[in-house]
């Protein structure tokens, strides 16, 4: 006997295997359900609090929030009815009624603003937060910026770190619409056993939590602002870790970990924010050949003034310098000089 369940979805026969939800179905069937608080990748486990999923069951006299229910054999589900719809859309523009707008959004392409878009909403028609009770920036880390103005309370960094990565450091303080992100014992990022892996920057739906390198003075970004995006390898450790680095200017701006077999898109701190060696003045990106005017050898070499010691050369004579002083040492000490 089968396990499959088969039910109805939007006037159409669906089927889902045990465990499935409503919204992993409808995902797999092309339809596009606001979600918030789900990350539909390896390690997140939908928690059903944002609410922006809801479906209409027949029968039932209450909406479902999609990304927890399991559908049941012969269950009719409508994912775009107009009570259902209503609801997608209403709970979106509450949640827009806090945040800052558009035009000055801490990412103008976040995941919060595709789902307002999905229902057209520009903006809110509720009142805002009154700005006292809006936690501060914090800035503290040198790799992270947290913005909580932008925050939703989703609790999607809060799994990231404490499920997904297993960190333990980001928790929820406060109570209702005053509970806040907190690092620790409500310590700046900056101060706290952050290990900077960035996992919570990744999963943060509205920008909240960003790459330093995304925002500009007045904390505003677009993690859609770049020209190129390149899948590469991390070059640090033998892992394997699949990243997708976000190019403009042909400079690195941010990097994303990318759901390879190594890594199931995490990425740590080398993997993650560890790319600015690559535009550093101080890299070397053409051979270099000692000089025969070079002063002796020594400690002496500043990055800044490379030309007093060295002088740029072509690859065939780099390479041809290296196997001639590996030969002579050879020559001079025997071949167990240069084992």
């Amino acid at each position: 006997m089968s396990d499959t369940i088969h039910f109805t979805l939007d006037g159409q026969p669906a089927s889902a295997a045990p465990g499935m939800t409503i919204w992993e179905v409808a995902n797999g069937q092309g339809l596009v359900i606001p979600h918030l608080c789900h990350k539909p990748a390896p390690g997140y486990r939908p928690d059903g609090n944002c609410r922006a999923c809801m479906v209409e069951i027949e029968g039932e006299r209450t909406l479902a929030a999609s990304c927890i229910r399991e559908p049941q054999e012969g269950m009719v589900v409508t994912t775009n009815s107009r009570r259902a719809s209503s609801a997608q859309k209403m709970v979106v523009e509450m949640l827009l009624a806090d945040q800052p707008a558009r035009e000055e959004a801490r990412d103008k392409s976040s995941h919060l603003w595709d789902m307002a878009d999905l229902h057209s909403v520009q903006k809110s028609r509720l009142p805002a937060l009154e700005p006292e009770r809006v936690p501060l920036l914090d800035d503290s880390h040198l790799a992270m910026r947290v913005n909580l103005d932008a925050c939703i309370q989703c609790g999607l960094c809060v799994r990231a770190c404490r499920e997904v990565q297993v960190n333990d450091v980001i928790g929820m303080a406060g109570r209702g619409h005053d509970s806040y992100p907190t690092f620790d014992f409500a310590d700046p990022m900056g101060d706290s056993t952050c290990v900077a892996c960035g996992e919570c920057v990744q999963a943060c739906p509205t920008g909240a939590l960003m790459p330093a390198t995304m925002l500009d003075e007045d904390q505003t970004g677009d993690s859609q602002d770049y020209d190129r995006e390149v899948d590469s390898i991390c070059p640090f450790c033998g892992v394997g870790c699949q990243i997708s680095l976000k190019v403009k200017n042909d400079k690195v701006k941010f990097v994303e970990g990318i759901n390879g077999p190594a890594n199931e898109g995490r990425l740590c701190v080398k993997g993650r924010f560890g790319f600015d060696y690559i535009h550093h003045s101080h890299r070397l990106s053409k051979p270099l050949i000692r000089r025969d005017d070079a002063p002796a050898k020594g400690l002496n070499v500043s990055p800044d003034d490379w030309q007093e010691v060295f002088r740029e050369a072509s690859w065939d004579e780099a390479l041809g310098a290296a196997a001639s002083g590996l030969l002579n040492l050879r020559s001079e000490h025997g071949g167990r000089a240069v084992a």
